[in-house]
């Protein structure tokens, strides 16, 4: 058992965290009977996370080991001494560890009689770098005894380069998410402190305030452990295209961060600008634009066709399509509607558009003298509608006009009484606010 929890701990580690530099297992030194292997003579690790000195002993028949203790000391001694110890396994004895070394150590087997003599070394400090030595202490034929083995295992701790692993989901306006933020090695020693910020568009970097925020620790075997925050809130378009960051704090300062930004899928209300009302012969043009990510699809249709007109995108990255129609005719007035689809969701916005034209005085005005009665017809149409006005009859009161309107077209008649005529004109004035048209009914009579 214990075989395979060391096993999946030093390739943990050594994968992920200790990032050793030598992979030849089985180096076995020996001075007579007494040997160590040690498989990884040097040792690579990043400050903050752990190290694991993967080791193996006999020992002659006659020798009873108890206990193992592990220095640190230059590389230059024969042998180290007690004052460098950093981890003896016999806790009554008066030789202490060193006090920076202190709850920091532990063996991966403590059955001695297992014959390894691997440890783990947590909370790395960039100090921790150096040479290692290992002591076996026992009973040779019934008396105290020890042998101290010359090779040695160098570890050299670096500035932590690994960064959280930051999980985050499809974010959807309106919906609660969850984001993760795991913390980098599998060590089993001092929980880090994990903390989020925001930074929005304006740059100023905030804590998380006002959401849900939890911590756990999950246990993978006896000596390895994986730290996770998780941060819960409800997801908004303002947070789209700012940044998430999450800070691991480590024993004795050492600190690692990721940030990432955040997309979230949102859309908002769809928004039509442009004139609608364009005067006959000109161009009407309609911009049609919805703030979205991602972007929708927008397109434009004249009520009641299920045709889809034909649009220039003017700027794609505000969602923006435009409509434009040159030289505009009064069949161009009508209801249109712009339709943005934005994932599974359509969203629409109507606006009606009127073409206005000239007023025009059709064929078929004029004026008929049947005896003494004078009748003048003057046939105009336009958009708006036009207004009709005799203004060479305006101080005769004998006549009265009558009107009727049809569709775009205003006829108006008026009818008077004549005596001695001679030659003169009878004018037709039509107007409707775009423009006044003039003609004159000629008609032979006199006033």
């Amino acid at each position: 058992m214990f075989v395979l929890i060391w096993l999946t701990l030093f390739v943990s580690v050594k994968g992920s965290i200790a990032d050793t530099g030598v992979s030849a297992w089985g180096q076995q030194h020996c001075d007579g009977r007494y040997c160590v292997t040690l498989s990884e003579r040097e040792l690579t690790a990043e400050a903050g996370l752990c190290v694991v000195i993967p080791c193996s002993f006999t020992t002659a028949d006659e020798f009873t080991p108890k206990h193992t203790v592990w220095y640190k000391c230059e590389a230059s001694q024969h042998s180290c001494s007690d004052g460098d110890i950093i981890f003896h396994s016999n806790k009554n004895t008066d030789k202490k560890a060193q006090s920076g070394f202190e709850g920091r150590v532990s063996r991966l087997e403590p059955d001695v009689s297992q014959k390894n003599c691997s440890i783990i070394i947590n909370d790395l400090k960039e100090s921790d770098s150096g040479s290692y030595q290992l002591r076996v202490t026992g009973e040779l034929n019934g008396k105290q005894d020890g042998f101290t083995f010359i090779p040695r295992v160098t570890v050299s701790v670096k500035v932590l380069n690994q960064k959280p692993t930051v999980m985050i989901p499809t974010l959807t306006e309106g919906q609660q998410a969850t984001l993760t933020c795991t913390a980098p090695g599998l060590c089993s020693g001092s929980v880090p402190e994990i903390t989020w910020t925001w930074r929005g568009a304006g740059g100023t970097e905030s804590y998380i305030t006002g959401n849900s925020t939890a911590f756990k620790t999950e246990n993978l075997t006896a000596f390895t452990q994986r730290h996770i925050s998780t941060l819960t809130f409800k997801s908004s378009a303002e947070q789209h295209n700012t940044t998430i960051t999450c800070k691991i704090r480590f024993t004795g300062e050492t600190t690692t961060e990721d940030a990432s930004s955040l997309k979230v899928n949102y859309v908002k209300e769809v928004k039509i600008t442009g004139v609608t009302s364009v005067r006959e012969g000109n161009v009407l043009n309609l911009t049609c634009s919805v703030e979205s990510f991602p972007p929708a699809h927008i397109v434009w249709r004249k009520v009641p066709s299920n045709t889809n007109l034909q649009t220039r995108n003017t700027d794609l990255h505000n969602d923006t399509v435009t409509l434009v129609t040159l030289n505009v005719t009064a069949e161009n007035s009508g209801q249109y509607i712009c339709m943005a689809k934005h994932l599974d969701k359509t969203l629409t916005s109507y606006v009606n558009v009127t073409v206005t034209w000239h007023t025009k005085i059709q064929d078929g005005s004029g004026c008929v003298l049947q005896s003494e009665v004078l009748t003048c017809v003057c046939i105009s149409e336009g958009f708006p509608l036009p207004t009709i006005k005799w203004p060479l009859l305006e101080n005769h009161t004998q006549y009265t006009p009558i009107t009727t309107v049809s569709n775009h077209t205003v006829n108006s008649t008026v009818s008077l009484t004549v005596k001695n005529h001679g030659n003169s004109t009878v004018e037709c004035v039509s107007n409707n606010g775009n423009g006044e048209k003039r003609e004159n009914l000629f008609s032979v009579m006199d006033f």
